[in-house]
């Protein structure tokens, strides 16, 4: 993990974030595809972490990929998030946080469009837009 990972307790992230934030961002959870106000959305601006609001993925990147969640096919900087793999649920995949504060955003995987080839499914929860 980063070096510049925040510290925080389990009780101030209860605090600060909302209980489905708490759940997707802390705890790994999602979000129900096609639920997420991101989903649908394509206004222009910087999607951040919705834990501690480091720039992740530009609207720019953004794509319908047809899953319910939002997609990107690149991020902001490869500095900004962090990929582990997942072998829950009997597959594997892989998980991908905020470099910052550890939070979880979504996976990525390798069937999105050209230029990079990648899909970055992200849960609208574990987000904030900065509108440009």
């Amino acid at each position: 993990m980063s070096e510049n990972l925040i510290q925080i307790s389990e009780e101030e992230w209860r605090s600060r974030l909302s209980t489905e934030q708490f759940r997707v961002l802390r705890k790994k959870g999602t979000e129900a595809p096609f639920s997420g106000k991101y989903n649908d959305f394509y206004e222009k601006g910087i999607y951040s972490c919705a834990g501690c609001g480091q720039d992740l993925f530009s609207s720019s990147t953004k794509y319908d990929a047809g899953t319910g969640w939002p997609s990107f096919w690149e991020a902001i900087s490869e500095d900004n998030i962090e990929r582990i793999p997942d072998y829950s649920l009997g597959m594997k995949r892989i998980e991908v946080i905020c470099s910052r504060c550890g939070g979880h955003l979504g996976h990525v995987f390798d069937d999105g469009p050209a230029p990079t080839g990648e899909h970055f499914c992200i849960d609208s929860i574990s987000l904030n837009i900065n509108p440009e």
